[in-house]
């Protein structure tokens, strides 16, 4: 709970008539409303719930389900959400809230104009290949580690597959043609690095903050590649390294309505990568940040096409062979594991060793799918509702003829999840479970060529023009979730062992 004041800016949650704000309330209320899009009563148990905090999971288990059930209630339900949080979002300027349509209808005068920085090496080949563990993979040593990786469930089939598929087309890489929006540029899992190695077109959006904008600068100067940066249309003339660095960045919070303003400057189209990311309630007010400048970007140009990297701890609709697959492995647990596991779930009050199972949901195409649940509750539901933002804006983009890339990223231990001592503990463990953690070089390896398969391959599940019989395929294809999905027990019910057997380690691997 905070409160609103006069010195609020930008884009904050909705205030009520004393002043405050509550971040649980909205988030209740956007779900309340996607519950609604099923029909009358569905949101019921949600409104009457009192333990919203520790229950969520349950919720958007729920209406992940109900997604499911037929292909209409997945955009149905993610139009909903979308709009209520559309209406519910204030964007406060001069000491007053607008509505975020009218803010972004009526951007300032003083925007932003380009600052344009070439790499040096701008004739260098594209090359790729995957830091992995103190090794640079590439050819067949690379094509072995994917092998390994499906072989042990840490990636699915569809991310194996697509990424060989970049190896085999390098002409794919060149990214010449192209010009690609980062919206939260310094993400320390993002692409930038690999773009600024595959001559792309880079409009880079980040804070001005001179560490940010010294790595983005020294990526691009020695790269092949060109960096376009925002720069205050009120500050002095120049280009070059020095001018970027002085006075490149802007804030997607406060100054959302002027950098969709520069972003429709750009020529050409555009390919929009939501990356941005920030601690506890400000992450869900920077999704909607970068969901308003994605809208305006859209309607303003059709042909835009957009880019998620989803989280592997959240709600997933799954292929049926998924949830099998875990429910097996969960029954063939070693007796003596099963007589252990037992007394640890009775001393927990269940709350340990939880199988990773849910109901096989028929739905009317005449599909099977499962779910699986890899919420970790010290995340909390400010952060599940960003995600979810992102998933059903993907979703109704998709189905309204655009081409969308969102695919799931592995748990990476960057600097924002490992200041967290429980969480840093859990990732150390995590692989006594046979769950495996990314370092950040390696996921922006992976998932920056993803994002070319994506873009580049026309059978890609990204492409509007290839059917799928529901919508939510389109994020069960590539997936790399690091061995969530596929294993025996719910993430969060074993996280407290993982994260015992952590602190005594002093690394992960």
């Amino acid at each position: 709970m905070t409160s609103a004041s006069g010195s609020d800016s930008g884009i904050q949650f909705p205030s009520t008539p004393d002043g405050r704000r509550s971040t649980s309330e909205t988030a209740r209320a956007v779900f309340e409303a996607a519950f609604d899009a099923m029909g009358a009563g569905a949101s019921g148990e949600l409104r009457a719930e009192r333990r919203w905090r520790e229950r969520y999971p349950h919720y958007l288990r729920q209406l992940v389900e109900h997604s499911l059930e037929r292909p209409e209630n997945a955009i149905a339900i993610a139009r909903a959400g979308l709009e209520a949080t559309r209406r519910a979002f204030q964007f406060w300027r001069d000491g007053q809230p607008r509505t975020l349509d009218t803010a972004m209808a009526s951007p300032a005068a003083e925007g932003f104009r380009t600052a344009t920085l070439e790499g040096r090496a701008r004739t260098a080949p594209t090359t790729w290949e995957v830091p992995y563990r103190g090794q640079s993979l590439s050819g067949d040593a690379l094509l072995r580690q994917l092998d390994a990786w499906e072989r042990a469930s840490v990636i699915e089939a569809s991310h194996a597959e697509a990424l060989r598929l970049v190896q085999r087309n390098p002409a794919w890489l060149d990214l010449s043609d192209r010009t690609l929006v980062l919206l939260g540029a310094a993400s320390e899992a993002g692409p930038f690095p690999w773009l600024m190695r595959w001559r792309a077109n880079v409009a880079a959006v980040d804070l001005q903050r001179p560490r940010v904008w010294q790595r983005l600068v020294d990526l691009a100067s020695s790269g092949n590649g060109r960096l376009l940066a925002p720069v205050a249309s009120t500050a002095s003339g120049g280009e070059g390294a020095e001018h970027v660095l002085a006075h490149a960045g802007a804030d997607l919070l406060t100054q959302t309505p002027e950098l969709a303003a520069w972003l429709r400057s750009l020529p050409g189209d555009l390919d929009v990568a939501s990356l941005a990311y920030l601690d506890g309630e400000r992450h869900v007010r920077v999704s909607v940040a970068m969901d308003a400048i994605v809208t305006a970007l859209c309607e303003a140009r059709p042909a835009t096409s957009l880019a998620y990297m989803a989280t592997p701890t959240d709600v997933f609709a799954v292929p049926e062979d998924v949830t099998r697959a875990a429910a097996a492995r969960y029954g063939q647990r070693a007796a003596l594991g099963r007589a252990t596991q037992a007394t640890l779930r009775g001393v927990s009050r269940g709350a340990l060793y939880q199988p990773n199972v849910s109901r096989i949901v028929e739905s009317s195409n005449g599909q099977r799918y499962g779910t699986v649940d890899c919420i970790i509750l010290q995340q909390g539901p400010n952060y599940a509702l960003a995600k979810r933002l992102q998933q059903w804006r993907a979703l109704v983009s998709r189905a309204a003829g655009q081409r969308v890339s969102i695919n799931v990223a592995p748990s990476t231990a960057t600097h924002s999840v490992v200041k967290n001592p429980l969480l840093a503990a859990g990732f150390r463990g995590a692989s006594t479970f046979g769950v495996e953690i990314f370092e950040p070089a390696t996921t922006n390896a992976l998932m920056a060529a993803l994002w070319v398969h994506d873009l580049r391959n026309p059978a890609a599940l990204s492409d509007p023009r290839v059917p799928l019989r529901h919508p939510l395929e389109l994020i069960m294809q590539g997936a790399n979730h690091g061995g969530m999905w596929r294993l025996p027990y719910l993430p969060r019910s074993v996280l407290p062992l993982a994260a015992l057997v952590g602190f005594t380690r002093r690394s992960m691997y």
